[in-house]
């Protein structure tokens, strides 16, 4: 990206890198492209920016009568604590997992590609849930032309595999080149997690390209009913030259999966809110969630935005305060925290 950009476009930019909803993301890229410097420095990034305000607004408009389409927008709409998208070559039993940590009617197949739609359901852990999103296979001959749409509100990627195929040897670099063509990262570092995680060489490259979309992912070792060898992970991503936490799970018997949210609740750093009207019991039932480092006023926005513009403090029990104890907005939350908003 051109270095001498102008803190209006940086803004808008850093906008677009947040933007969850495909209606927020085209007003991002239209601010990029009303506020980028235009001189010939900036050409490639303009050309750039207008082929993707004309893709997302004629997938916002939805398809033209009597024509074809390269795909829907297909997004789904983050819920919960956190997106996770299940990705995999075919026939790594994806659906089978989804519908066996949500219980969804993912359509399962001892045949390639029966999924063709992202298909949404939802992971309990505790009194939270995680977003689970069951997305088509990707291969060497075809990938989804919306999986950048799809994926664009993902937290993360949970990169399915048949840990008894001898051939997803092959079908790993596969996916993980083929999602990178179309600059989709899948990276090694949780932010959460207490093993230490070598940075990636090529992540300050990717992160200057407001285009590209990183993301941590967990290899998810499946059937391991079929090949019970503790050591099968291991030695596979040792030869596929990969970092990834991994989990080994079996959708079948159930093994293994109770171990995905305790994973991704520390791996995220999930923080739990709960929240209480003054003068009203405390709302136990259903926290709010914000990442480590979240903040009172992060906490108000999920409650409603007017409360979060006219906040002006709060009262807290906790781990990190006194009973009762006034803080302003700025104030960083704990997991468990109870939080009383005054505006």
């Amino acid at each position: 990206m051109p270095t001498n950009v102008s803190p209006e476009y940086k803004k808008a930019e850093d906008a677009y890198r947040n933007a969850r909803e495909p209606r927020e993301r085209l007003d991002c890229l239209r601010e990029m492209l009303r506020t980028i410097p235009k001189h010939k420095g900036t050409d490639h990034l303009q050309a750039d920016i207008k082929t993707r305000i004309k893709q997302l607004s004629e997938e916002l408009a939805g398809p033209k009568k009597g024509g074809r389409r390269g795909g829907p927008s297909l997004v789904v709409r983050p819920e919960g604590a956190a997106q996770l998208c299940l990705e995999g070559p075919p026939n790594a039993g994806n659906s089978h997992l989804h519908a066996a940590l949500t219980g969804s009617h993912s359509d399962i197949g001892p045949y390639p590609y029966t999924t063709h739609l992202p298909v949404p359901g939802m992971l309990p852990y505790e009194d939270i849930h995680f977003q689970l999103v069951d997305l088509p296979p990707v291969s060497d001959d075809f990938m989804e032309p919306w999986f950048v749409n799809a994926l664009q509100p993902a937290d993360g990627v949970l990169l399915v595999i048949d840990v008894a195929d001898p051939e997803c040897l092959e079908q790993v670099p596969t996916v993980i080149d083929r999602l990178a063509e179309k600059k989709i990262f899948l990276r090694s570092g949780w932010q959460g997690l207490d093993e230490a995680q070598d940075a990636d060489p090529d992540d300050a490259d990717d992160a200057n390209d407001p285009f590209s979309l990183i993301l941590p992912t967990v290899l998810i070792a499946n059937k391991s009913d079929l090949d019970p060898d503790p050591g099968e992970v291991e030695t596979l991503e040792e030869l596929l030259g990969l970092r990834y936490p991994a989990l080994t799970v079996s959708a079948k018997t159930g093994d293994g999966l109770d171990t995905l949210g305790p994973f991704l609740f520390r791996a995220l750093e999930i923080v739990r809110v709960y929240t209480k009207t003054p003068g009203k019991p405390a709302d136990n039932d259903k926290p709010f969630t914000v990442r480590r480092g979240g903040t009172v006023l992060d906490v108000a926005r999920l409650v409603h935005k007017d409360i979060a513009e006219n906040l002006k403090f709060a009262r807290m029990w906790g781990t990190e305060v006194f009973d009762g104890q006034q803080v302003g907005p700025d104030h960083i939350v704990s997991d468990g925290d109870l939080v009383e908003l005054h505006v």
